[in-house]
């Protein structure tokens, strides 16, 4: 199970012995599935070569503040916006003061400074140092602002003493790294999600659909799990891994996916329907293909069922959330189709040039009764998780109650 799949990791790296561990920790979170950058402090280059991590990520090392082939000499701020979290490990005492002062006079404490995303340290220095009242203050102060703290661990140590300080295992660091994505914003709650698609038959051989790729809904899907939510994900015709601990059902066409959806939102808390849904279906599809004619070939089209708004009119709906892919009048259409259906919160995003579908990155601007928020371009995976932080807060905010899962549904 790759546990970190597609997350941007940045491992900070400092000037003690126990850096050599960060080779092996790089392997490990990339086999995890994360992408990793490094920043190494002048000090862990006299213990490990920069040549060796970047080999063992694939990605340049980054070690000056002031590099004027990083982005203008504003490299630090690349790197903090690149981070899903930042990962300091080994941390020395002597960072960890000076990420408490709020330092930033080399490259990793300025990132630290400038990084939004979560940062978190893994201690590693001699037992006297850890137990000293500084560092203990330090490390009380850092917790205090919601840094997490990785170990140290109890053993011995290069010096030839045993006590704590160790740095943990790299399994041990990777396993911490992906607790910190676990927000439990919506622990005990079961999200129904639609993604990709839908094909709807004009022979057995041809249909109409859309160029909807699903990764944003599969990337939704995955930040709910992560926030702590039993997952449905229906999906259209996709060509993606299903992500851990989600209940996938695949679908075709649009009466499909209803038909699904039908049977899946009865217990569910929250949908989320990020699927490109066809508008239109033929009326009568040809049980054989139809054979190339040298006039025009002309076909009827009905409605395909408007299933986000049927979902929102139920007796009892759950917290709705719906999505608009516009060309054009974005916000002034979105805020239309949230009142049209009935929907707790519309998710607008621009598609075409390059943007939208089948694209890595995303924007989103979010609508809901009284307001509105802008998600900024960013990877999906990333975005997902934003939206998903959005969805947590309104729904708790509605004070919805949270319907006990069905046992029987949930085997």
């Amino acid at each position: 199970m790759n546990t970190l799949s597609g997350k941007h990791l940045l491992l900070g790296v400092t000037g003690g012995i126990a850096a050599y561990k960060s080779a092996e920790l790089i392997r490990q979170l990339r086999a995890q599935g994360a992408l990793v950058r490094v920043v190494m402090t002048s000090g862990a280059q006299q213990f490990i070569t920069p040549l060796t991590l970047q080999a063992l990520s694939g990605n340049p090392v980054h070690t000056g503040l002031l590099d004027e082939g990083a982005e203008a000499a504003m490299g630090h701020i690349e790197l903090a916006r690149w981070a899903d979290a930042l990962l300091i490990a080994p941390a020395t005492a002597d960072f960890i003061a000076r990420l408490t002062q709020g330092r930033a006079d080399d490259l990793l404490s300025a990132v630290a400074l400038a990084c939004e995303a979560p940062v978190a340290i893994a201690p590693a220095m001699n037992h006297a140092m850890w137990e000293n009242a500084a560092t203990r203050a330090n490390i009380a102060a850092l917790r205090t602002r919601g840094i997490p703290v990785f170990g140290p661990a109890l053993g011995e140590q290069a010096c030839g003493e045993t006590g704590p300080g160790r740095l943990l295992e790299p399994g041990e660091l990777v396993s911490a790294v992906a607790s910190l994505f676990e927000t439990g914003a919506l622990a005990g709650t079961r999200v129904l999600v639609t993604a990709g698609p839908t094909r709807e038959a004009i022979d057995p051989v041809r249909y109409i659909s859309n160029h909807s790729s699903g990764r944003m809904g599969f990337a939704v899907a995955q930040a709910a799990v992560e926030a702590g939510a039993e997952v449905i994900l229906v999906c259209g015709p996709v060509s993606l891994a299903t992500p851990p601990r989600v209940q996938r059902i695949d679908v075709v066409s649009a009466t499909d996916m209803q038909r699904a959806v039908s049977e899946k939102v009865v217990n569910c808390d929250i949908f989320i329907a990020v699927t490109a849904v066809a508008d239109y279906r033929p009326e009568r599809p040809a049980g054989h293909k139809l054979k190339k004619m040298a006039g025009h070939l002309a076909l009827t089209l009905v409605r395909n069922p408007d299933i986000l708004a049927e979902v929102a009119a139920l007796p009892q709906p759950p917290f709705t959330v719906g999505f608009a892919a516009e060309t054009e009048a974005m916000v002034e259409h979105a805020r239309a189709k949230r009142l049209a259906k009935g929907v707790d919160m519309i998710a607008a995003n621009r598609v075409g040039a390059g943007r939208g579908f089948d694209a890595g990155d995303n924007a989103l601007h979010v609508i809901w009764a009284g307001g509105e928020r802008e998600l900024p371009l960013t990877g999906k995976a990333r975005l997902a998780r934003q939206l998903l932080a959005l969805i947590a807060e309104r729904f708790h905010d509605r004070g919805t109650k949270v319907i006990p899962f069905n046992a029987k549904d949930s085997a």
